[in-house]
């Protein structure tokens, strides 16, 4: 399992170019075969900071969503509306999976 999370600082008077952008990137990446999972987020703390979760099956998925046709245009695109290089966490976590988290349990 591939495990990346993307820190992307936006400039404010991109911020619409970048929502626009975002969301028809993510539906892409999550038709994608092998993706498990594929979701921007806003941080609580604003300033224009967003966080990427990716998750793909195995590192073949991981390739061939870079080598996409979609992924090419969202690494060409992103300079455009970043307020610096964003920062990136990728981990190759072999044949793991999700887990439950046992610290805590639903209240049913």
């Amino acid at each position: 399992m591939i495990f990346i999370v993307i820190s992307i600082d936006v400039r404010p008077d991109r911020r619409d170019v970048f929502l626009e952008g975002i969301r028809g990137y993510c539906a892409q990446v999550r038709a994608e075969p092998g993706n498990r999972h594929f979701t921007c987020y806003e941080s609580v703390d604003g300033g224009n900071r967003f966080v990427v979760v990716a998750n793909y099956a195995d590192d073949a998925a991981g390739r061939a969503h870079v080598a996409s046709e979609h992924a090419q245009w969202f690494f060409g695109w992103l300079p455009s509306v970043v307020a610096r290089v964003p920062k990136i966490v990728y981990q190759d976590l072999g044949d793991t999976d999700w887990t439950e988290m046992g610290e805590v349990a639903a209240h049913m």
